[in-house]
């Protein structure tokens, strides 16, 4: 039967506007990158917490709150760790499945897997879809400043960055759950319940997420210290970044032939891990609650894995709450700095403040300009340093003023977990479990900002960009 001449319009109409719709989404993509990875984070977000409402999610077969579940999709997207329901009670093994899945797609990173969806969208990876992705291992890119192409990965080399992000979370992920598996069943886990439990503690490692797929979480294996340290080596790769990854793949140890990025990266990581595990070992050792009550061997290593955990990965064997109010304030200060760039870390990020102490040193020394390794670090990049340190400061000060305001709890257990949630580290005293309604849409929006970062937040809402092509006069103000 023959369309009707209204039936005809009508559907040139449709595709008209579908055609107007999809173009409009692909200009997205070019016209304004960093918007266009918060829609798809935002989108995302919204996905998974309808899946958290369904029935079907939850242990009772009843609906979970809203709060709860968009707490739990923020959390899961943003790689978090952080809860409000306990995952294994609460969440049916539906519920896990999507967990599992969640984390794993937030783990790409807000820009990398905006730039597959932009390929996608595009057709095609051109110009403006490599600067998305290339903004992921350099957030200069998407900041609009001048860039050294010598710095992180090259456009060039975004398509090979691309697989390399695929490759190795599949690879490195593969890995982890081949060494897990016997570490869980000689820990009394049955052998067809450790083919789930394996690469799920192997996703929640590599992605520094911290949920745990049993009712005791680690504490079962707090004396196994081959599974832990497995998990800290999971953290480790996962929260130094695609682009280091990226760079010891082509160049393995010879570190001559490091990028920049690579050097400040793993130096940092290295030097906070073995000094953050050495202060809180001073600060715990005679805590009866905590490590007092342990020999030096498992103080030693419990301070190193509690040290490689404040970095983002968010396991713990130990109540955080029992900590000493000194070492929750020394694991905020390792959970703001947080991991690597473009990692499945959060925080300002090693760089950054290897940036800022080298310019400090400078300063100290009077250099004109910030070097590091027969290499100079342009202005740009260092107003961008100070720029995210701001924004953190910023973001974490509000939360928890607000939080504490809604709650009275004490300052310090406030500031550990926003500063959790800031850094999507998922460690807690306890606190997030208990929060009101009203605090748990702060502590959601802290790990959104935390998690899609200050530099991409920042570029997202800040109008397009304008050159000036004038200069004003010099004066200098009075600093310090």
């Amino acid at each position: 039967m023959a369309a009707t001449p209204n039936e005809a319009r009508l559907a040139v109409r449709l595709r008209r506007i579908a055609y107007e719709a999809w173009d409009g989404l692909r200009n997205l993509t070019t016209a304004s990158p960093a918007r266009f990875a918060v829609l798809v984070f935002v989108t995302l977000i919204a996905l998974f917490t309808a899946l958290f409402s369904l029935p079907a999610a939850s242990a009772t077969g009843e609906r979970i709150a809203f709060a709860d579940a968009l707490f739990t999709a923020v959390s899961t997207i943003c790689v978090t760790g952080l809860a409000t329901l306990n995952m294994y009670s609460d969440f049916s093994p539906f519920g896990r499945v999507v967990t599992f899945i969640g984390v794993n797609v937030g783990a790409l990173g807000v820009l990398t897997l905006a730039s597959i969806l932009g390929l996608v969208i595009s057709k095609r990876l051109g110009l403006r879809a490599k600067l998305i992705a290339a903004g992921d291992s350099n957030p200069l890119r998407v900041h609009g400043g001048p860039v050294n192409e010598g710095q992180t990965v090259r456009l060039g080399e975004v398509g090979q960055l691309l697989r390399t992000v695929a490759l190795s979370t599949l690879v490195i992920e593969a890995g982890l759950t081949v060494l897990i598996y016997p570490s869980l069943i000689i820990g009394g886990i049955n052998p067809f319940v450790a083919l789930w439990e394996a690469p799920y503690y192997a996703a929640m490692a590599f992605t520094n997420t911290g949920f745990v797929p049993n009712a005791d979480g680690l504490t079962p294996f707090a004396q196994d210290y081959y599974l832990l340290t497995v998990l800290m080596a999971g953290v480790f790769l996962g929260s130094i970044g695609f682009p280091v990854i990226f760079t010891l793949w082509r160049h393995y140890w010879r570190f001559r032939l490091w990028s920049l990025h690579a050097k400040l990266t793993i130096i940092t990581t290295v030097v906070l891990f073995i000094a953050g595990a050495g202060v809180i070992l001073l600060l715990e050792y005679d805590n009866p609650l905590t490590f007092g009550s342990m020999d030096a061997w498992d103080t030693t290593f419990q301070a190193f894995f509690l040290s490689a955990m404040t970095r983002s990965g968010g396991f713990s064997v130990i109540n955080i709450g029992d900590l000493n109010g000194a070492t929750l304030i020394v694991g905020s200060m390792l959970m703001f700095v947080g991991g690597g760039s473009a990692s499945t870390a959060g925080g300002i990020k090693v760089t950054t403040l290897a940036v800022l102490a080298l310019a400090v040193f400078s300063e100290a020394k009077g250099r004109p300009s910030v070097q590091a390794f027969g290499r100079r670090i342009p202005s740009d990049v260092q107003r961008v340093a100070l720029s995210v340190v701001a924004w953190g400061a910023t973001i974490v000060a509000i939360s928890t003023v607000t939080i504490s305001r809604i709650t009275d709890a004490p300052i310090e257990y406030v500031l550990f977990d926003v500063v959790s949630a800031f850094a999507t580290v998922g460690l807690s005293t306890g606190l997030t479990a208990e929060l009101p309604e009203a605090a748990k849409y702060v502590m959601a929006a802290t790990m959104f900002m935390g998690r899609i970062g200050t530099v991409t937040l920042a570029a997202a809402v800040a109008a397009s960009s304008r050159s000036q092509l004038y200069a004003l006069p010099v004066e200098r103000p009075i600093v310090g």
